[in-house]
């Protein structure tokens, strides 16, 4: 499961990320949970929590029917 994470998240979620400078760290699944470090310009950032529950969670969920949420660590 965490492979397939990181996949998504390699492919789909850090291009997008890369577009603003920034980037994330993926540091784990347990529960339903996804934990996600946000870096670079998205550290920090007030729109990151949309960034991370709007555009994030929705990925993983329409992909991983597994993942209940994306929280960051």
């Amino acid at each position: 499961m965490e492979s397939r994470i990181k996949e998504i998240l390699d492919k789909e979620v850090r291009p997008m990320l890369a577009m603003h400078l920034g980037d994330l760290e993926f540091m784990g699944f347990e529960n339903g949970v996804v934990k996600l470090r946000m870096k670079g310009n998205c550290q920090g950032c007030p729109l990151s929590i949309v960034t991370l529950k709007a555009g994030i969670e929705r990925i993983l969920k329409s992909k991983i029917p597994e993942v209940q949420s994306v929280e960051e660590a």
